[in-house]
């Protein structure tokens, strides 16, 4: 059979498009000594911002939390020990981004290389994390930017699988993985909650009984009431879906976190009442509802966090824009909410959010040692990361568009063009 020169010209194109997608910055091995970083400041989160901070690492961990002056003279240093000076540099917690597609999607005109939708309407038994593609380009382009740690999830239909929590670099996507289930995803409306009531039923009494293993129910039986219970993502963005979404997950005693959240401002006795934690879809976007301010997705972030409300920030609308994060929280920030909570959200409460607080999202002893150092405040754009660890390994920070950025400005010096 012959092939018609089309079909050749677009599989060539698909070959060159996978084939070449794909990162080749080396995992660095584990930390193999003691690191202290001293001098700069240190935005714990947690607790205190600490002038001429020290930050102590060793075997992934991080040890010592103080003012360096008081600490430094104190302490017996082996061998083997790394000072660092970082006087004049911040030390933030590694940024997260609660939602994204991050290593599930390439390009999104080329549907060999997006995995984020599976087939079928329910698909509870998927877990995100067994689809991401470590060597994506994507991914350094995130962790470039500080993002060291991201919520990964699947798309489509009514259950269409579960969230995992992967580190931004790493050998194999079990090396990424943070965690492997972080709870399931779950779109509630008028034509599918008779159908989801039903499952859930089902997956209720399979909970209580059952003689042959089901991997859809037990995938669902991870979300419902018992030990070491997992939250429900539940995408709503409407008063109405919001609503729906809260009163549903309560009624079948789930743990909901709203996502999405675009009318969370509209329900806050609703959320405060039941203690629902939200994650925003951003900040960069326009009201939805005819009868809204034009600064309605800026201020709802100040909104929900003077009512007490637990929210975090994401990137999710926004497929390969995971690195401006620190931005859209900082337009948050200028449209009246304080520094401090706006670092929290991209740091401390997307990790109570996505249920790895114990591990990250603060500067604390015995956290893991997942941590950027800036030239100045995260949140100004002009601010670049300029080193980064993950549990104690020193990261490669280079992607694909810092590699064409260093190829055209030196294009551009050989021509006399620029210094």
């Amino acid at each position: 059979m012959k092939l018609i020169p089309t079909l050749i010209a677009a599989s060539i194109a698909l070959l060159t498009t996978t084939t070449t997608a794909q990162d080749l910055t080396p995992t660095p091995p584990k930390q193999s000594h003691p690191i202290f970083l001293v001098g700069a400041t240190a935005h714990t989160i947690s607790g205190e911002t600490i002038e001429n901070a020290v930050v102590s690492m060793n075997n992934g961990k991080i040890g010592i939390v103080g003012v360096a002056s008081d600490i430094m003279p104190r302490i017996f240093l082996s061998e083997d020990s790394e000072i660092i000076d970082l006087t004049g540099k911040h030390i933030y917690p590694g940024l997260i981004d609660s939602i994204t597609k991050l290593g599930l999607e390439e390009t999104s005109a080329v549907r060999a290389t997006r995995d984020s939708n599976e087939l079928g309407d329910i698909t509870p038994e998927v877990r995100a994390f067994v689809a991401v593609n470590p060597d994506s380009v994507v991914i350094p382009t995130a962790r470039t930017n500080g993002i060291l740690t991201a919520g990964v999830f699947p798309s489509g239909g009514s259950i269409p699988g579960r969230a995992s929590i992967i580190s931004t670099d790493g050998w194999t996507n079990e090396d990424l993985a943070l965690i492997q289930d972080a709870g399931l995803i779950i779109t509630l409306n008028d034509h599918n909650t008779k159908t989801l009531n039903t499952l859930f039923d089902q997956a209720t009494a399979y909970q209580q009984a059952h003689t042959t293993t089901d991997q859809r129910m037990e995938a669902i039986t991870t979300v419902l009431p018992g030990k070491n219970q997992n939250p429900v993502f539940m995408h709503a963005n409407t008063f109405d879906q919001i609503t729906n979404s809260i009163n549903w997950a309560q009624e079948r005693n789930l743990k909901p976190i709203i996502v999405g959240a675009r009318d969370a401002h509209l329900t806050i006795d609703l959320l405060k009442s039941t203690n629902t934690p939200v994650i925003i879809a951003g900040t960069f976007g326009f009201p939805k509802r005819p009868d809204a301010p034009y600064d309605d997705p800026f201020t709802l972030p100040q909104k929900l966090e003077a009512a007490g409300i637990q929210w975090s920030l994401t990137m999710a609308s926004r497929f390969g824009h995971e690195r401006n994060l620190p931005d859209a929280a900082a337009l948050a920030v200028a449209f009246g909410l304080s520094q401090e909570a706006a670092l929290k959200s991209i740091t401390l409460n997307a990790a109570k959010n996505l249920g790895v607080d114990h591990l990250i999202g603060s500067i604390e002893p015995g956290k893991h040692a997942t941590l950027i150092i800036t030239d100045g405040n995260i949140l100004e754009t002009t601010t670049l990361v300029q080193a980064a660890y993950i549990q104690g390994r020193k990261i490669d920070l280079s992607n694909k568009q810092t590699e064409l950025r260093d190829i055209y400005r030196e294009k551009y010096r050989q021509l006399n063009l620029i210094d």
